[in-house]
């Protein structure tokens, strides 16, 4: 806005100085967009009291305000897909606003009702039709952005191209594109005195992730002065330092079964190589002299190595998969931390 004094600021178009650092550092874009907005007078009018999270008066009562807030919607989306170069991802929050029919209402309004154990009536969100036209801002958006994925977030149908658990990760692989969203530290906006996850905990979940055929997004939030703790940042570095050795068991690798053994968790490469992480145990800081995995059987004569390093590990055939030597010269000089990767050339299907 104008009227703000960083308006004058040569960076004032923060969206635009975001994307070109990303683009900087060859990593896609991404454009989060809140589809309630509470500050628009067609989304909260100031003649209602706002009730909860959405809309506060009836759309089909007021049909030409609602279309009002779907222009302005689908201007502001657009807006973005249209001045600020390649956009990758357009990642849309508020899942409530969507379209419903009557039966769909019914069903949220009987479930809610189970789920409020008080049984005094009180509901914390209302369930209200709020049509965004999401096909056809689709349409538009890939006009502008041919190849664009959409993530229509919690709203099932084609417009999800992507399914995004919120702060958990599942329990097992999942027949659909996924992508965990974590908070690192405190909430998805800054929170002070923030204790942020360590460099295992982060590293371990990481590995989980990709194991199960899934996707990342990791959350820190800046200070109102554009700073962070210094837990992100530590833990930021220590993912860095990780993937430095390790980032080839991560990228352009899918889920191979059983997914995880025990602390031991499993990729593949398009060129058959699989890959085994060890997590380290509580109180570990280093990988035991000997690992034993029973679901893998690597192939005769095949060559076995720990990311990072040159050195060919001796291995075993057992009578359910199979065992692999650390040395310890190895041992007292690994090439990571709290996770260490070991690369099978070749296995038996």
């Amino acid at each position: 806005m104008q009227t703000c004094p960083f308006s004058t600021n040569p960076k004032a178009d923060i969206l635009k100085e975001v994307f070109n650092a990303f683009r900087s550092e060859n990593i896609s874009t991404g454009a989060y967009f809140s589809k309630p907005d509470w500050h628009n007078e067609n989304y909260w009018d100031p003649y209602f009291p706002p009730f909860d999270r959405n809309v506060n008066y009836d759309p089909s009562l007021y049909p030409e305000k609602w279309q009002k807030y779907v222009n302005f919607t689908h201007n502001q989306i657009l807006e973005i897909l249209t001045n600020y170069g390649k956009v990758d991802i357009l990642w849309l929050d508020g899942g409530w606003v969507k379209k419903r029919d009557l039966q769909n209402i019914k069903e949220n309004y009987a479930s809610k009702f189970e789920e409020n154990e008080s049984k005094n009536g009180f509901i914390k969100h209302r369930v209200v039709d709020q049509d965004p036209k999401m096909d056809e801002l689709v349409v538009k958006a890939r006009q502008k952005q041919p190849g664009l994925i959409v993530v229509d977030r919690a709203v099932h149908g084609k417009n999800q191209n992507y399914l995004t658990p919120e702060n958990r990760v599942p329990e097992k692989t999942l027949p659909y594109p996924w992508e965990s969203c974590i908070t690192s530290g405190g909430g998805w906006s800054y929170t002070p005195d923030a204790k942020y996850m360590t460099g295992r905990q982060g590293i371990h979940m990481l590995i989980d992730v990709v194991a199960k055929g899934g996707n990342l997004l990791l959350n820190i939030a800046p200070s109102p002065e554009g700073e962070w703790r210094q837990g992100a940042y530590d833990l930021l570095v220590a993912y860095a330092d990780w993937m430095k050795v390790n980032s080839t068991a991560i990228y352009d690798t899918k889920p191979i079964a059983p997914y995880k053994e025990e602390n031991i968790c499993m990729t593949q490469n398009k060129a058959g190589n699989v890959f085994l992480f060890y997590l380290a145990k509580d109180g570990e800081d280093k990988i035991p002299s000997v690992v034993t995995v029973k679901s893998i059987s690597p192939k005769e004569g095949t060559k076995i190595t720990m990311l990072g390093s040159k050195t060919s590990l001796k291995w075993t055939k057992e009578a359910k998969g199979f065992k692999v030597v650390i040395p310890e010269s190895l041992r007292k000089n690994l090439p990571s931390k709290e996770a260490w990767t070991l690369k099978i050339e070749a296995i038996n299907k």
